[in-house]
């Protein structure tokens, strides 16, 4: 296994070697007072650390390689932001580095250091190779006050990244949080398969058209077709007819256009998840629920969630999927196991950005309904609890999916508590 650099800069971030006696490759006595501070940007890797040697108290940086020799690989002599640097770690000391004052550079060789347990764990760890995680065979093992913990903190990780999402959405939006929630809540009802072309729909039309649409549920359903492309066909039939008249008249009165949309599929689709009943489960929602976003924003309840958002479709959708063809009689209501999709993906991850630019502290209310809401399944989900039962809640589930793609398949074992604890036990 090669000896990687993040590996070295997690042993000295956080002190896994044996630092009393520490003895430079001067044999000069080396004592740590303060190790510096992360720097994951351009220069040294660690800022403003304080250090003894020799008796001579030292502040400076401190930079961290594999070999003394990767100083010259990588130009440090040549770039003046190393010049103070005041301690070079490395696992390998191969060849003297000078400052420009031709004295050396102070070298501490770690390899001479470190524990041999967690050098041992840390090879072990990642040396793994065709396994779905790293630490599969270990990952039972980590405490459960630590995993949960853990999980808790992806969680609101997952909605941190999701939340610049959303913040780059107000700055298009004016600051509309009412535009940005239909925009979203479109993305949604449409799911992995139309959820890019519904969201392009509602962003192809001014928030304040939809508001004084909202009246109407034949109305707002008559823009959301239109705009889909769903009313461009010749039919018989009087429901339709009556949708494309409205529609074209809406087109030309506010400029509408639906060029370059994506098209909408029904290929692969269970009949409850056809575009045509999202959107009308979609306009009947905006209908009867004016100034929805200030409702949502208030509501810290599961319950509550469930009663404002279980909207059905209009009447014509009780007889039909699609406008050609009538079926068996169904309200085809939001189920909620739907509106958990809801909550999870867009309601959530909204009243996060929310109340955290307000300023309000509103974690306790988010938790209380992200873990009443039941697991999701999904490959990631099945992978994790066939290591050990660990997903109950859609926190948890959402926290393991934001461990496997930013974590595991990363290789970040050093950045994750999981790691962390496998590594130092």
């Amino acid at each position: 296994m090669t000896m990687k650099e993040e590996f070295l800069h997690y042993i000295w971030q956080y002190k896994k070697f044996k630092i009393l006696q520490l003895k430079t490759t001067q044999h000069e006595p080396l004592e740590i007072i303060s190790g510096g501070m992360s720097n994951f940007h351009s220069g040294p890797d660690f800022f403003n650390g304080q250090l003894r040697i020799g008796g001579q108290l030292w502040a400076g940086n401190i930079e961290i390689h594999i070999k003394s020799s990767d100083w010259y690989l990588h130009n440090h002599e040549q770039d003046p932001a190393y010049d103070n640097v005041i301690l070079h770690v490395v696992y390998v000391h191969d060849i003297e580095i000078f400052r420009k004052d031709n004295s050396v550079i102070p070298t501490l060789e770690l390899r001479h250091y470190i524990d041999k347990d967690i050098l041992k764990n840390y090879k072990a760890l990642c040396s793994s190779k065709h396994k779905w995680i790293n630490c599969e065979e270990h990952f039972a093992e980590v405490p459960k006050f630590s995993m949960s913990n853990w999980l808790e903190r992806l969680y609101f990780e997952r909605l941190e990244e999701k939340a610049i999402i959303i913040e780059n959405l107000l700055k298009q939006s004016n600051n509309d949080w009412e535009a940005v929630l239909c925009k979203l809540l479109a993305k949604s009802f449409g799911s992995k398969v139309n959820g890019e072309a519904l969201f392009q729909l509602v962003h192809s039309i001014d928030f304040s058209l939809i508001r004084k649409m909202q009246s109407s549920i034949f109305s707002l359903e008559a823009l959301f077709f239109g705009q889909a492309k769903l009313l461009d066909k010749v039919s018989n039939e009087t429901y339709y007819c009556k949708l494309q008249k409205e529609y074209q008249f809406l087109k030309q009165k506010f400029k509408l256009d639906h060029e370059g949309l994506i098209a909408l599929r029904f290929f692969r689709l269970r009949p409850p998840n056809f575009p045509t009943i999202r959107l009308s489960q979609l306009a009947n929602l905006y209908n009867k629920q004016p100034n929805l976003f200030s409702k949502l924003m208030e509501i810290n309840s599961l319950k509550g969630f469930y009663e404002l958002l279980e909207v059905t479709t209009s009447e014509f959708w009780n007889d039909h999927y699609t406008f050609d063809k009538t079926s068996k009689h169904s309200v085809k209501k939001v189920s909620k196991p739907f509106i958990d999709l809801l909550l999870i993906n867009t309601i959530l991850p909204l009243k996060f950005c929310y109340v955290r630019q307000h300023k309000i502290d509103a974690k306790h209310s988010i938790l209380e309904v992200i873990t009443t809401i039941a697991s999701e399944k999904n490959t990631i989900i099945t992978g994790f609890n066939r290591l050990r039962p660990i997903s109950v809640s859609a926190m948890q589930s959402q926290a393991l999916i934001q461990l496997k793609t930013e974590y595991c398949d990363k290789n970040k074992c050093l950045n994750c508590v999981v790691g962390n604890t496998l590594l130092s036990k």
